[in-house]
Formats: structure tokens, sequence, C-alpha cells
């Protein structure tokens, strides 16, 4: 053959790659690739440790007898490559959970060959999804779970609440609440922050909560130094952890109620002078330690305590993840019978809590299994607001200013009226020191009892902001009295 009838490198490549791959883009511009018929895709562009396609694709081509090429080659055909799929399909990729058709939802059990869990109305089954349905990204967070075991009559349950050392049955069933959560992939769900004593197994309960979404590689991780970090940290895996809380700090706290709820991060695009790369990121959140020290309100809505108790008898690391890993089939198994039948019962959205998707999830599951799980929620919300209250003197000193007002009445001011009001009623006729922290002009006082607003009103102190013709104020109000609560007393 001349060199005439050669084809170029850059094009036995292309046609080797199109022949053997699927090429896309995602909504924010990155091309993917996915070998034909795995779920599994890898942007084109990544030289990551968990296997880059340039790698993949140097490996087929050399496997097959294609031949073995140089740089230049293989960049001038990826840059062919991926200007050609960015005319093409646009199709999201999805980490661990992901939606599929007909109310289906998936589950990535991170195994080479592709296996996953199809969650659907009527139960649920192993299978490889088809790749215009589903396409996974993994990372190296993105760990292996075993097959799950089918007909488990609950017993994985059982056998993880044996393994963790939950306080009360109350927490064992906001566990497994926020467990069935973590396999939807559209439900916001808030963080379980483990606390207890030391040595109640904090840390060993997360890692077990972890790694039946994650696999036995999840872990625990300490908190990031900066949003950033934290981030990066979150959009590449599923479950966030983070291990041994002592303090948060007003970004950290702000960041957590982003990771829960969901938000979005734009940064420059490396290599570029204007060009803009987004991040969207809503995650399962998952904290541990014996205390973090003041909690502020919105983070406070966004949270899950589950309370741990010292285990009467200690296990050896060695046994205990023995025992686990061997249960974690049938803890699976028994999960995913239960998603199902909890998405199958029906029950009314309490309109009334911030975290509405996750309090119609607990209702769900009170009226598939009866455990109680929406009273438990809502009782926990209510000691969640009692350590807000506590950390904060503007709070205690409010609620003490409304509980001088007679029931049905309010009181209108300005902000810089307030301040005065309420300064004066903490100094006291001793006149003590002002706290650090405390509100030194009407504008922060104003801000303050914003944050503080849905706190206060769970304890009957309604606070409203409106205009007169001349100025703004600040309205404080008690709500009248309920007429059935006398009523309701015990008769002595």
């Amino acid at each position: 053959m001349s060199d005439e009838e050669k084809n170029p490198a850059r094009e036995v490549i292309t046609d080797y790659a199109q022949s053997h791959f699927r090429y896309f883009r995602t909504a924010d511009g990155t091309v993917y690739a996915q070998r034909n018929g795995h779920p599994v895709a890898r942007p084109i562009r990544s030289q990551g440790t968990t296997g880059s396609h340039r790698q993949e694709l140097m490996v087929g081509l050399f496997r097959d007898g294609v031949g073995v090429f140089n740089g230049t080659a293989m960049k001038e055909a990826l840059d062919l490559i991926e200007a050609l799929a960015m005319t093409g399909d646009v199709q999201p990729v999805h980490i661990r959970v992901a939606p599929g058709f007909d109310g289906a939802t998936w589950l990535d059990l991170g195994r080479a060959d592709g296996q996953s869990v199809r969650i659907h109305p009527t139960g649920w089954d192993i299978a490889i999804p088809d790749p215009q349905e589903v396409c996974w990204r993994r990372t190296q967070l993105t760990g292996e779970l075993p097959l799950p075991v089918k007909n488990t009559d609950g017993k994985g349950i059982d056998l993880l609440m044996r393994l963790c050392n939950f306080a009360t049955a109350e927490t064992e069933c906001l566990a497994i609440a926020w467990l069935i959560g973590c396999l939807g992939p559209s439900v916001p769900v808030p963080a379980p922050f483990l606390t207890g004593p030391q040595g109640a197994g904090k840390s060993t309960g997360g890692r077990m909560l972890v790694r039946i979404i994650e696999g036995m590689t999840g872990d625990l991780r300490r908190a990031p130094k900066d949003e950033e970090n934290l981030i990066t940290a979150v959009a590449a895996g599923w479950v966030t952890a983070l291990d041994n809380l002592s303090h948060l700090t007003p970004e950290l706290s702000d960041a957590m109620c982003c990771i829960v709820t969901g938000a979005e991060n734009v940064k420059r695009a490396l290599f570029t002078d204007g060009d803009v790369f987004r991040v969207g990121y809503r995650r399962p959140l998952l904290l541990t330690g014996i205390d973090v020290g003041v909690l502020r309100g919105d983070l406070a809505e966004r949270l899950l305590p589950l309370r741990l108790e010292r285990p009467r008898v200690r296990r050896t690391e060695t046994e205990l993840w023995s025992d686990f890993a061997e249960a974690l089939p049938v803890i699976l198994g028994s999960l995913l019978d239960l998603t199902v039948q909890v998405r199958a019962a029906e029950a009314d959205t309490p309109t009334d809590l911030r975290m509405a998707d996750f309090a119609h999830l607990c209702a769900q599951l009170d009226a598939a299994t009866g455990l109680g799980a929406l009273a438990a929620y809502r009782a926990s919300l209510d000691d969640l607001n009692d350590d807000v209250i506590e950390g904060d003197l503007l709070a205690q000193t409010t609620i003490k200013h409304a509980a001088g007002m007679e029931p049905g009445t309010e009181q209108r001011m300005t902000s810089a009226e307030w301040l005065h009001a309420l300064t004066a009623l903490y100094t006291g006729e001793e006149c003590r020191p002002l706290p650090k922290g405390w509100p030194t002009t009407g504008k922060v006082l104003s801000d303050r009892l914003k944050r503080l607003q849905p706190t206060l009103a769970a304890r009957s102190v309604l606070i409203d902001w409106g205009r007169t013709k001349s100025s703004r104020y600040i309205e404080i109000a008690r709500p009248p009295a309920d007429p059935t609560a006398h009523e309701q007393q015990p008769a002595f």
C-alpha cells in the first residue's frame, strides 16, 4: 500500500473511537465517552487516577491490534471527537443515585461489570442500565457495593440496629428514614448529626451508615478548612461525612445549608480568560461530634440529631467490621425492600416543616411500618430549637420580653428603639456588661432577628417588619392563647 492510500493516524483513531464508544455532552458543555453497552461514562479530557478516556482508548487500540499511536495523533483525534460531540446529544451524568424511566430510580453498585439496582414502583431488580437512560460518573470516592440479597424479611434492618448504638427507638427510625432518603435522587434530606458521650461509637456508627450507601471504602473525613475544598469533595461523591466536629464557623454553617438543600458554584475555567464552569450539588451530609457549640437557626432546621449511647460490651475493630461486611448484602437488601414499601405508601405532606420532602418521607414510613418517624422528627426539631435559643442571648432576651406581653397583643418600634429596649432588659438594674456579638446598631439587630424569626416563631414569638409613612418598624407579637389548652389540662 502506497503512502497516499494510508489513512492518517488521527482518522484511524477517530473511526475506532466512534465505533466502540458513544460520545455526548452534558448541559455544562463537558463531553463524555461511554463504551458501547456499558453505563459508566468518563470525561474525555480527564486525566484522573480513576481512569481517563484517553487511557481506555489507547488500551483498546493496542489490544485490538490497531496499533500504538503518538500523542499528537491522539490529541488531534480527541479534539475532533469533542467538536463533533458538542453538536450532539445532551445527557446528564450521575454519581451513585439517578432517576430512571417510568418513575424508577437507580443505585450504582460501583462494580466493574456495570450492574446496578433499579428501584421501581413494584420492587427492585439488579440490571445493567441502558446508556440512554442512565450514565454513571465514577470518582475515587465511588466504592463498590455487594449485590444485595432479596427476600430478607427485614432481617437486615435488625442486624444494623444491633451493630449501632442508637439510644432510642425514635433515633433508629430517623436513621432508617435518612437511609431511604439517600436512595432518592431528588429528595433533600437533613444532615444526621451523631452525638453522644465519649466512647459511644459515633464515628463507627457514622461509618456504618455511610458504607451502606458508599461501600466498604466509604469513610469519614475531617471538615475542610475552606468552602471551596468542601464543595470539591461534595461534588465528587454522594454522601459526605464529616467527623468529630467541635466548632462550626458561620462560613461552614452556610456551606452545609447549601449542601443539604442544593446550590451551584461558578469558577473560572482553567487556561481561559473569561470562560467559566458550573458545579451544581445537593448531597446527603452526615456529621459526628460531641458538641459543635452554638447552632444557627437555618442550619438547625436542616439537621437530624441521632443520639448514641456507650455500648455495654466492647468489640474489636476487626470483629465488628467483619460482621458488618458479612451483613451488608442483607442490610442493603432489606433497605431496598423497605424503600419500595415506603414509596408505595400514601401519606399527606406536612406543610409546617422546612424540609417538607423529608417530612413526607417520614409520614410514608409511618404509613408503611407505624414506626412514628414523623413525631420523632418533630421532637428532634424542637430539641434543636432549644439548642439555638440556649446558645443565643438575643433570642433569650426577646423571648423574655415577649413573656411580659399579654397574649394576642403586639408591639411596634423602630429597630433602634428595639435595640435600646432589649439592651436595657438584658443589662438589668445591675448593668451587667453586654456579651460579645451583641448587636450594636438597629440594622444589625434587624438582621439578627430575621435569622432568628423561625426559631422564635416555634416558641410563640412572632416577628414581622413593616413601614409607616415616616419610618420602618419591627413588630413583636404574642399570638392569642389557645382556648382548648386549658380544657386539655388534667383535672385534679
